[in-house]
C-alpha cells in the first residue's frame, strides 16, 4: 500500500518584512488603532512571540503547519493572530471556534467564522475571557 504525501500549499497570505506598529499607526479609525495595540500587547503576553504582518492586513504571531483532514494538503499559517477590517477586528483564534462554546456564551457581542471572531470593538466584549479563550486556543495548537 502506497501512502500518500502531504503536499505543502503555497496560499498568497504570506509573513512580511513590513512594521506592525506603522501598520496600526496608519489605520483611519482611532478606536480601531486603540484595540489593535491591547490585542498586540494581549497576543504579544500570550505567545512570547514577535508579531508579524502577513500579506498587507494580517497580524499574526508564531506559525504552524496545518493539515487538512479532508484533503492531506498542508499550508503554512499563523498560529494566532487579528486583522482590523473595516466592518470590524476578525480574530483568528482556533480552527474549531466551537470548541469554546462556555467562554463564548460570556464573551459579549461578537459573531463568529469558522476559525474566527469578529468583534465591531474591544469594549463590547469581556477583555478576561477573550483572554482565557485566546489561552485554550494556544493550548489546541
Amino acid at each position: 500500500m502506497t501512502v500518500k504525501k502531504p503536499k505543502l500549499v503555497e496560499i498568497k497570505t504570506k509573513p512580511t518584512s513590513a512594521n506592525v506598529e506603522e501598520f496600526i499607526n496608519n489605520l483611519s479609525d482611532e478606536q480601531k488603532r486603540k484595540d489593535c495595540f491591547l490585542l498586540l500587547e494581549i497576543l504579544k503576553n500570550a505567545t512570547g512571540e514577535d508579531p508579524v504582518l502577513w500579506s498587507n492586513s494580517i497580524i499574526g504571531f508564531g506559525n504552524k503547519r496545518f493539515t487538512s483532514s479532508a484533503t492531506g494538503r498542508q499550508v503554512d499559517w499563523l498560529l494566532i493572530g487579528f486583522s482590523p477590517r473595516k466592518a470590524n477586528l476578525s480574530l483568528y483564534v482556533s480552527m474549531n471556534i466551537i470548541d469554546h462554546t462556555d467562554a463564548l456564551s460570556r464573551l459579549g457581542k461578537h459573531k463568529t467564522g469558522v476559525g474566527c471572531l469578529y468583534i465591531n470593538t474591544l469594549n463590547d466584549i469581556n477583555i478576561a475571557v477573550l483572554k482565557e479563550i485566546i489561552v485554550e486556543s494556544l493550548k489546541q495548537k
